[in-house]
């Protein structure tokens, strides 16, 4: 190694590189003797030592380093590694004059005669603080940034190779994925693609969007160690070096399946909340048809019975007008159906033995389904009675079969069965006792879009002209108007399963059988009857009046609750009031309130269309349904004036 040599003697250069190193102010430029001492001293070394020459000269360059440093014996380390090695390079914190420290890149180089022997040191100091300082900030932030991307246990955040291999692995990545660093480093990312993304190449579409793109973003199913699958949200974005050669991808996953569910959740109960807002709307729409309707209804019956009773005898004519009074009648069943769907029917609940029921009913049920169809039932002996108006029950139960026989084109089974049960915890129903009395089939099923709208009215698979489409959502109105609920069970080509829970009767109620009761027969009373008729409709108190008249009684007419208030006090002679309840101004209740604080003795019955009275409405007041017959009419004036007439009595 060549080794600087000190000239024997001086000579025009050494003044020149004396002015050389005098004009350098950017690096310590000194000479050491073998000891170590300063022997020489350029302003570079005094600008940022500190030391003026006079301070320094003769002084150990030991000085310059730190305490740890020369208990530790490295200025003399140095220069024994200079003088053997010929060279020593290093960096280190040193010392300023007046303290403080700088971080210095050091050069130590052994200066030796023409013999060879070591006559001192060539010592070059640079200062690299701001050098050093830059490069320590930037360390921290690295491992700030580290620490940070570690820390984070909520998103996986990993390097990727361009290859596509794990790089790096974080507490995230850890925790969302399950596998440790040192099971997945090294390994392709495409392991936490499912089977069928894999096949489908989506990791190399993912990777090949990013590196053209500039980024790329998906959800879509992960796969944890365990093997199970969550929902994942994905962003890969390339690193690329300053001349754009891709260095790998960054790589951020976050489990999104808990943020789905609830926003699936979120989506049904906003379905639910339409649905639900729907249905009472079609339901308060229902309401106001159907009691249009029953007075249109009420006119054109009551019309068609009188005709057919006055016209000749005359067969073809007959067989014309009994058509239009089925076909009024069958308008008339459409409306009770969506009365029930809009829970504003009349019910008349008793206690029920369901079995009684079921078994009184199994030929009406033969006959109705047709030879094709066979009829199981178990229904247990002593199983407790229910609170529900039979004739609506059995009218449900048939509806059930009828639609359980259309499921099964080819013919099948219906099996009937009911059992007791202790209910405490099911949505939408009451804690108590129920039996749920179920009907089941063998038939086609139903998919899943098929059973969210099976309840909806005027919703039928049966084709146009086949079905009305309110026969389930009648029975899940009646069910649901008296306290029940009716529950759906269907799968696609496994057959369907309506279940009614019914609230068990409590003891002391009346009870009735399947069959209806007998209804007492009272005397008429003697002589013709002077009645007053009230109906704001036209059309519904001609056919009142026409049908009282053809029974024989007196009739007056009134169009409003005033003007009937006045006939009574004028007329002082009026034995009964039949009114209608939907009056503009003052209702069939409020007439009839009126008339009881002048004349409390005098009977009345309020006709009405829509079973749903408002509050306050006296309830004791005998109710006849529209549409009502001649017949009907009849019965309810004789079991009205009958001496031991009921409080509270409804009819049609």
């Amino acid at each position: 190694m060549q080794q600087r040599e000190r000239p024997h003697a001086s000579s025009p250069d050494d003044g020149r590189y004396r002015m050389l190193i005098e004009a350098v102010n950017d690096y310590a430029i000194y000479m050491l003797d073998p000891d170590g001492r300063v022997s020489s001293w350029n302003p570079g070394a005094r600008r940022f030592k500190g030391y003026e020459e006079s301070e320094i000269l003769g002084e150990n360059f030991s000085r310059f380093y730190t305490e740890a440093d020369r208990e530790q014996g490295l200025p003399r380390r140095a220069l024994e590694i200079a003088a053997r090695d010929g060279k020593f390079e290093g960096e280190g914190w040193r010392c300023r004059k007046d303290g403080t420290r700088f971080w210095a890149l050091v050069v130590i180089d052994p200066i030796k005669d023409a013999s060879g022997n070591l006559i001192g040191f060539a010592k070059i100091t640079r200062d690299l603080t701001e050098r050093k300082l830059a490069e320590e900030a930037l360390r921290k932030s690295e491992e700030q940034f580290r620490l940070l991307v570690q820390g984070v246990t909520d998103y996986a955040i990993y390097m990727l190779t361009p290859a596509g291999q794990v790089s790096s692995w974080n507490a995230g990545a850890e925790r969302i994925k399950g596998y440790r660093p040192e099971e997945i480093i090294g390994q392709h990312f495409s392991r936490f693609y499912t089977e069928e993304d894999r096949q489908a190449g989506a990791p190399r579409v993912a990777l090949e969007t990013a590196a053209r793109e500039g980024r790329f973003e998906k959800e879509g199913w992960r796969i944890r160690k365990d093997g199970s699958r969550f929902v994942a949200h994905v962003i890969i974005d390339p690193i690329r070096a300053p001349d754009g050669t891709i260095l790998g991808f960054a790589k951020i996953t976050r489990d999104i399946t808990e943020r789905r569910e609830t926003e699936r959740a979120l989506q049904e109960a906003r379905e639910a909340l339409f649905q639900s807002q729907k249905m009472d709307a079609v339901g308060q729409l229902t309401g106001g048809v159907a009691h249009d309707f029953n007075n249109l209804l009420m006119a054109v019956l009551g019309s068609l019975e009188l005709l057919r009773k006055r016209l000749p005898a005359d067969p073809k004519m007959t067989r014309l007008i009994d058509n239009a009074i089925q076909g009024a009648q069958r308008g008339t069943a459409l409306t009770q159906r969506m009365l029930a769907f809009a829970r504003r029917q009349e019910l008349k609940p008793a206690q029920i033995d369901v079995a009684d029921l079921v078994g009184g009913m199994t030929d009406l049920l033969h006959s109705s389904l047709g030879a094709i169809v066979q009829i199981q039932t178990d229904i247990p002996r002593g199983i407790r009675k229910v609170l529900v108006d039979p004739n609506q029950l059995e009218l449900a139960i048939l509806n059930l079969a009828v639609n359980a026989r259309d499921a099964m084109p080819k013919g099948g089974s219906i099996f009937i069965a009911a059992r007791e049960e202790n209910v405490a915890n099911m949505p939408s129903l009451k804690a108590g006792r129920y039996v749920c009395l179920s009907v089941t089939d063998e038939g086609c099923g139903m998919d899943e879009a098929t059973q969210r709208r099976a309840l909806e009215p005027f919703f039928t698979t049966k084709g146009v002209g086949k079905g009305t489409g309110l026969g389930l959502s009648m029975v899940h109105g009646m069910i649901d108007q008296s306290g029940g609920k009716l529950v759906l069970k269907s799968r696609k080509g496994e057959g369907t399963t309506v279940e009614l829970w019914l609230p068990v009767a409590a003891t002391g109620l009346g009870s009735v059988s399947g069959e209806e009761k007998d209804v007492r027969e009272f005397e008429r009373r003697e002589g013709p009857l002077v009645i007053l008729a009230v109906d704001d409709d036209a059309l519904v108190l001609l056919n009142t009046v026409a049908m009282l008249e053809d029974l024989g009684h007196t009739v007056l007419e009134a169009t409003s609750g005033k003007e009937a208030l006045d006939i009574i006090r004028r007329e002082g002679g009026v034995d009964l009031v039949i009114t209608d309840q939907a009056m503009p101004h003052m209702t069939g209740s409020d007439l009839a309130a009126a008339i009881r604080a002048e004349r409390p003795d005098l009977p009345i019955i309020l006709a009405t269309g829509y079973a749903e009275l408002p509050p306050g409405t006296d309830k004791g007041l005998p109710k006849l349904s529209k549409p009502f017959r001649q017949q009907q009419l009849a019965d309810a004036i004789v079991e009205v004036l009958a001496p031991e007439a009921p409080r509270v009595a409804s009819f049609g």
